[in-house]
């Protein structure tokens, strides 16, 4: 019983409480997202292609 008043209660507050954002304001945002993912990306690669340049140079002190 406490479970259909559970799902009967986030229903009603979804439809009639939560502020959706709108159609532009939802391009808006995956737009910054994808930026952000894009120069994390390239933050990482950047560290990642640094960090295999100094461990070669170290292995190659060795071999």
């Amino acid at each position: 019983m406490k479970l259909i008043v559970y799902f009967k209660e986030a229903y009603n507050e979804l439809i009639h409480k939560v502020t959706w954002p709108s159609w532009e304001e939802l391009q808006g945002s995956a737009i910054v997202v994808m930026i952000a993912s894009l120069i994390i990306a390239l933050i990482i690669a950047g560290m990642d292609i640094t960090f295999k340049n100094i461990m070669e140079g170290i292995y190659g002190l060795f071999y």
